[in-house]
């Protein structure tokens, strides 16, 4: 139960960081409701393996990552109408949520490797730096977007708050 529920955190994850361009999102995923404990607490219950669809994504997190920020930046340019003129400031924010996809989804991969031998402090400490990075990141995109916002038309603008008011928060 608990590598599902650590697969699924770390996925929630990787997908916010990626459906989010800027700081209009910081959700986090709620953990699974408490279980009742076993009847018989004098010998803990085995740990479930990780079923093999989970490894499977949880290994191809950090690519899958890279490809759906890339599908995200190519919409984001779309729906903004970015100009010739406003090219650079959308490179750098581009880059930029191809750096924080890749970050966050190595992150991601790392504590998906070592969660089977983590105790339970070590978990919540590893979940806890995942979700350090993840602010930051989210702060580094809100830098980068304002700079970009603050190139763009009234009417562009206009778009990117319908974009950003839309955006999936916490989902791919």
């Amino acid at each position: 139960m608990r590598s599902i529920l650590t697969n699924h955190v770390a996925t929630a994850m990787v997908l916010a960081a990626l459906a989010l361009p800027a700081a209009a999102f910081a959700q986090a995923t709620s953990p699974a409701a408490p279980q009742n404990p076993p009847a018989d607490t004098t010998a803990p219950a085995p740990a479930s393996p990780m079923p093999h669809h989970a490894k499977m994504r949880m290994a191809h997190t950090a690519q899958g990552a890279v490809a759906q920020v890339e599908k995200r930046i190519v919409d984001l340019h779309k729906q903004l109408h970015i100009t010739a003129a406003q090219q650079a400031q959308w490179d750098q924010f581009a880059q930029l949520m191809r750096d924080n996809a890749r970050a966050i989804g190595q992150a991601a991969e790392d504590r998906a490797g070592k969660v089977q031998s983590m105790n339970a402090v070590d978990s919540l400490q590893s979940y806890a730096e995942l979700a350090a990075l993840h602010a930051q990141n989210v702060q580094k995109l809100a830098t980068a977007f304002q700079t970009l916002y603050g190139a763009l038309s009234d009417e562009q603008k206009k778009a990117a708050d319908v974009v950003f008011r839309q955006a999936p928060h916490g989902h791919g």
